[in-house]
């Protein structure tokens, strides 16, 4: 076995396959390159921040979402991280624009689109960071290269390539209540391509999410099991093409801090990938992705002495297919043009029993419908001289199906409710122009206008859903959420490892979909029926807009093995509402701090590393009404690793070492609950080849 492949590394993990195919050229060698078409130059019109395979490793929990909050403003719904939230509360999004369960920003996978296909939230313990070779983060919509939903930014990661991996890793590590990590991988490599073979376990008896003050006796820690494995080959078809494949799955196993809140997640994803690297590049992807989700929910009387299961949400089977095509032909230097198209269609359905009498179910619920869309983009992009000009759009048809409701009593298997939505279809563009600017060599200016837009998930559309004793009801009827949106900003690099970023923007979100108050326990609902005392009522609507404006700042300095990068998102997001949402104008979306703040600090050299990273997030509503107030809170890690041999190291990893209450949540009696509280790590590392 040849050490490694030949791989031309730019920027500290970006491959250029141009270059890597001239050297292929130059060499008469096979170069495998493990990506997709090269970046594109118009992106420097654009504000994205990378996160590179280091940076990656330093994390001291190991888990991609708290890896992703180096880039603040990149936010989930809740501050609770995969080991304790509530998997459907796990949808990303960006610049303050609010959120629920699905994603607001695009997340892909070496080209794959990762949002769960009924209910749009991200399957974070998928994603074992050491498989990670890089992150690019775009805030700002408008993105529809990668297809459609980026309205809030682009979050793209990319695998890593064999110059990161070793040929042999693992590590085991045993943390604060009973926690217990391990994760290995195995890296072949050959003239012409590398296999990789990856898995990771991670464990704990959990922590009591309900803050101290809000216990009862009905109250205990919440456990968690989670793994995941991957398997990916790249083979080289010949001089200038080569075949990429993945194959992936995991499973997850959570529960909520009280009785009768398990849920579970499984899931499993395939793709294939060919990419040609000749003077025609191109790219041509097909993908396979299956899920299946259960949860359980409890009532909680006001004493919590008693806990009383609502809702067995049994089994929530959804699946995603899709492909892509794409060319980029010789247009000439300093030119740039992508054209191409891509499908998906995601179906899904919920499976429940639900009102309980006497601590057994009455009721059955079954809920779902299928989405299709499929587009056409281009993207394109000029460098003139000091000027970068670039501009890009799509155009998309989209397809609500077979969607429907059917309630019945499981007594009679009579029909409550049996509702069949109406087919609906429609057409949407995206759009994004930039220019970039560089006067001097140490200055870039730049600045952008967009359009995105995103359709309404499967969940979100047919199924009703209760946390605790808030019941919110489906809306078959909602309408596909727009964003609109400008920025500008400059990146100054002045020399000495300094770089500083800065950037201005606006958006508009019309359509916002929301969870809007429309009544109060004790009282029957439509949709959802019961609601008890001190129990919420909401509907899913479409509210006129969400208008978001900010400053995003990052600064990252590097000087031999000293380094520290800081960045802070500033947001003033406010809903415009009318009609039986007017009570919510003027207010801020839920969950929507207003700055966001993330800087860390450390040393590296070789294999040793210390760092320590200082993350806050300032005073948010947990609720639309605004009335339910969620302290700010200030969090500390670090992490210092060591070689012991060339081959072992241990690691001491802390998360929260001054063990902040974060507070992530209110529900209607006050109870609070929280995220993750102080953990400790310690952790034995091999690395071979």
């Amino acid at each position: 076995m040849r050490p490694a492949l030949p791989l031309l590394l730019l920027a500290g993990s970006t491959v250029c396959p141009a270059a890597a195919q001239q050297r292929a050229a130059d060499t008469d060698e096979i170069v495998v390159v493990g990506r997709g078409l090269p970046a594109r130059p118009g992106d420097a019109a654009f504000d994205t921040v990378t996160i590179d395979a280091q940076r990656i490793a330093e994390n001291a929990s190991g888990r991609l979402e708290n890896v992703l909050a180096d880039v603040a403003g990149l936010q989930q719904f809740r501050r609770s991280d995969s080991r304790s939230a509530n998997p459907t509360s796990q949808g990303i999004s960006l610049r303050g624009i609010g959120g629920n369960a699905s994603s607001r920003a695009l997340l892909i996978l070496d080209g794959v689109p990762q949002a769960d296909p009924f209910g749009g939230w991200v399957p974070f313990p998928a994603y074992a960071t050491d498989r990670i070779g890089l992150i690019r983060v775009t805030r700002g919509g408008g993105s529809g290269y990668f297809g459609p939903g980026a309205l809030a930014g682009t979050v793209e990661i990319e695998s890593a390539d064999p110059a990161r991996q070793p040929a042999l890793g693992a590590q085991v590590a045993y943390g604060s209540r009973r926690s217990l990590s391990a994760a290995g991988s195995a890296l072949l490599a050959r003239d012409g391509g590398f296999a990789t073979l990856s898995a990771a376990y991670m464990r704990g008896d959990g922590f009591v999410p309900t803050v101290a003050e809000s216990r009862g006796p009905v109250d205990r820690a919440a456990p968690f099991e989670q793994f995941s494995a991957a398997a990916r080959t790249v083979v080289a078809l010949g001089a200038t093409t080569e075949l990429q494949a993945n194959l992936s799955g995991f499973t997850d196993t959570r529960d909520r801090g009280t009785a009768f809140t398990r849920n579970r997640s499984e899931g499993a994803d395939s793709s294939v990938r060919v990419v040609g690297h000749g003077p025609w590049e191109w790219s041509a992807l097909a993908y396979l992705q299956t899920r299946a989700f259960a949860s359980q929910f409890a009532a909680i009387d006001a004493a919590r002495t008693t806990a009383t299961r609502t809702l067995d949400q049994y089994n929530t089977p959804a699946a995603g297919i899709g492909g892509r095509v794409e060319i980029a032909p010789p247009v000439g230097t300093g030119r740039d043009l992508r054209l191409g198209a891509d499908v998906r269609r995601v179906n899904g359905r919920t499976q429940e029993l639900y009102t309980y009498v006497a601590a057994q179910p009455t009721r059955r619920r079954v809920a779902g419908g299928a989405a299709l869309t499929w587009g056409l983009f281009g993207d394109a992009s000029l460098t003139a001289g000091i000027a970068t000009l670039t501009l890009g759009g799509r155009v998309d048809r989209w397809r609500l199906s077979d969607g429907g409701l059917r309630e019945t009593t499981l007594a009679t298997g009579a029909a409550l409710t049996d509702a069949v939505f109406p087919e609906r279809s429609g057409t949407e563009w995206t759009g994004r122009a930039g220019v970039a600017v560089r006067p001097v060599p140490a200055l870039t200016l730049r600045a952008a206008a967009y359009r995105g837009w995103r359709l309404p998930t499967l969940n979100e559309l047919y199924r009703p859903f209760r946390v605790g004793a808030d019941a919110t009801a489906a809306n078959a009827a909602l309408a596909p959420e727009r964003l609109s949106g400008v920025d500008g900003g400059m990146v100054l690099a002045p020399g000495g490892g300094v770089t500083l970023g800065a950037t201005l923007f606006w958006n508009r979100l019309d359509g916002a979909i929301a969870n809007v108050t429309a009544g109060r326990g004790p009282a029957t609902f439509p949709g959802v029926g019961f609601v008890a005392a001190g129990g919420t009522y909401r509907v899913r609507q479409n509210l006129d807009a969400i208008r978001s404006t900010g400053v995003e700042v990052d600064a990252r300095w590097q000087h031999g093995p000293l380094f520290a990068q800081a960045s802070w998102s500033h947001v003033d997001p406010r809903v415009v509402a009318s009609g039986p949402a007017a009570a919510l104008d003027g207010l801020r979306p839920a969950q929507t701090p207003r700055d966001l703040v993330s800087a860390s600090a450390g040393w590296r050299h070789d294999r040793t590393a210390l760092s320590a990273t200082l993350r806050h997030g300032a005073r948010q509503f947990d609720d639309d009404q605004n009335s339910r107030s969620l302290a700010p809170a200030t969090t500390l890690d670090a992490i210092a690793a060591l070689p012991l041999t060339r081959a072992i190291g241990i690691e001491l990893r802390g998360e929260n070492l001054f063990d902040a209450r974060v507070e992530t949540g209110v529900s209607g009696a006050s109870i609070i609950e929280r995220a993750t509280p102080r953990t400790l790590w310690i952790a034995l590392t091999l690395r071979t080849g």
